[in-house]
């Protein structure tokens, strides 16, 4: 029971302390890709200790570092014996959320990829080709720009955008689609998306889809900048923010563009070793934090 209380403690801190610090955590947008995975180290934390916790509640006289080692030998990396005293109907509750969350995720993904071949057989019919940009134009007075990932990728801008963009801008809002599909940001953002339905109320469910959301893009605005100025990127925002995105499609535009307005025209910061190691290693060791409370408290 003191184990549960334990992990029970850690995921309530994991779900409402853990997102007010990283929130606050200006200096991750230097390395947006990083953030991203401390993000999901951080919600699959929060995870299992939910799932741990749910088990050590329905057995609360079954040793929670025992059950640690049956999973272990299960996937093969330990060979002890498994537990007879473990009740499979216990293992109903962890699976329960496992479960839950796989649905949501395959429900996200086939959903997004209906309206995405819904929305790339329409541009197919009305708009043209143009091969030497690799996007389809739409005819349409309002500019616009964004991607559908996934199989048969496209980039779709709008007659509009092509008007009122100058070549270097219109190169940047490019290269800043093709990192969206180069990335698969999309498949990121159904995992973020899933996790905030199935603990939706949860401060960190709302906040992991959110800020991966907008670190997903700074990382598009980095791929970018490699090749293009500030200022024709900053440029292409400015026109492009009265655009609207479909349904499973990525855009340069959106609610996120003043933040990242800022930080294109801001002083440029690259990140530190250090911060990078730190962010590796966060992300790295923090879904394992369950685990070790759920051996350690035990074995102490």
């Amino acid at each position: 029971m003191i184990t549960s209380l334990s992990l029970a403690a850690y995921a309530a801190c994991v779900a409402w302390a853990g997102p007010r610090v990283l929130v606050r955590a200006s200096r991750l947008h230097r390395a947006p890709v990083l953030a991203v995975a401390v993000w999901l180290a951080l919600g699959l934390s929060f995870a299992l200790a939910v799932m741990l916790t749910l088990y050590g509640l329905a057995m609360p006289s079954e040793h929670l570092h025992i059950v640690v080692v049956d999973l272990l030998r299960s996937c093969g990396v330990h060979g002890g014996s498994v537990s007879a005293a473990a009740d499979r109907f216990a293992l109903l509750w962890p699976a329960g959320v496992l479960a839950a969350l796989l649905a949501c995720l395959g429900c996200r993904l086939a959903v997004n990829r209906r309206a995405r071949a819904r929305h790339r057989h329409a541009v197919d019919l009305v708009g043209r080709h143009v091969a030497e940009l690799g996007v389809t134009v739409l005819p349409y007075d309002l500019p616009a720009a964004y991607c559908l990932p996934g199989r048969g990728s496209r980039i779709v801008v709008t007659d509009a955008a092509l008007r009122r963009l100058t070549p270097a801008q219109l190169g940047a809002v490019l290269e800043h689609e093709r990192g969206h599909i180069a990335g698969r940001h999309h498949l990121v953002l159904a995992v973020t998306d899933a996790f905030r339905y199935v603990f939706r109320g949860v401060p960190l469910a709302r906040e992991i889809h959110q800020q991966t959301h907008a670190l997903l893009e700074m990382a598009a605005d980095d791929r970018a900048l490699r090749t293009h100025g500030r200022d024709a990127l900053a440029g292409a925002l400015v026109e492009l923010a009265r655009a609207a995105t479909p349904k499973g499609a990525l855009a340069a535009s959106g609610h996120t563009a003043m933040l990242r307005m800022r930080r294109i025209l801001g002083p440029q910061h690259r990140p530190h070793l250090f911060l990078r190691a730190g962010m590796t290693v966060a992300a790295g060791t923090t879904p394992l934090v369950p685990l070790v409370i759920a051996c350690g408290v035990q074995a102490g």
